[in-house]
């Protein structure tokens, strides 16, 4: 994710301050992930830096100065150029996953446990995702239901993997 362009696009409803993006930043996109204050302030350093915001105000507080930041016409191009552009699919073609039974079946060791194993997790991650689904709002359902999809194409490629185990390790052992 782009936390710059994130941050960006939170500025198009109006002028805030670093500790409100990241608070909506959090609210919206950092359930499982929130962002720290530093990491906040020097993206809006860079994005100041860059002309896509401005300092709109600045206020004095009890502590030091705080900054109102409001996006530029720059900016809001740079959010409009940014959501126009597809996101490059992630294939996965050197996943660790196959790396770990490769070198399972190369040493020696168990890779029908190894993937027995791995199946297990991702199930019990998958009870997690649709246990929060159930409970979370339209947004929380969306993400989990990306997450849920993703595990579940996991799962199709496990069980495909445990299938065809014995071929493969006479490929990989020959």
């Amino acid at each position: 994710m782009s936390i710059s362009h994130a941050l960006l696009g939170l500025l198009e409803s109006g002028p805030s301050h670093g500790y409100d993006l990241k608070r909506a930043f959090d609210a919206r996109f950092g359930h499982d992930k929130p962002l720290h204050y530093g990491q906040v302030y020097a993206t809006m350093s860079r994005l100041l830096k860059n002309g896509l915001v401005e300092v709109d105000a600045v206020e004095a507080g009890e502590g030091p100065e705080r900054k109102r930041y409001a996006i530029t016409d720059a900016g809001v191009s740079d959010v409009a150029h940014w959501l126009e552009q597809p996101e490059k699919p992630e294939p996965y073609l050197q996943s660790t996953l196959y790396t770990k039974v490769v070198l399972a079946l190369l040493t020696g060791r168990d890779a029908a446990a190894l993937l027995d194993t791995q199946r297990a997790e991702h199930l019990r991650l998958m009870r997690v995702l649709t246990r929060r689904k159930s409970g979370g709002d339209l947004a929380d359902q969306l993400i989990c239901d990306h997450a849920l999809f993703h595990l579940e194409a996991d799962l199709r490629w496990l069980e495909l993997t445990a299938a065809r185990l014995n071929r493969l390790a006479k490929e990989v052992t020959s």
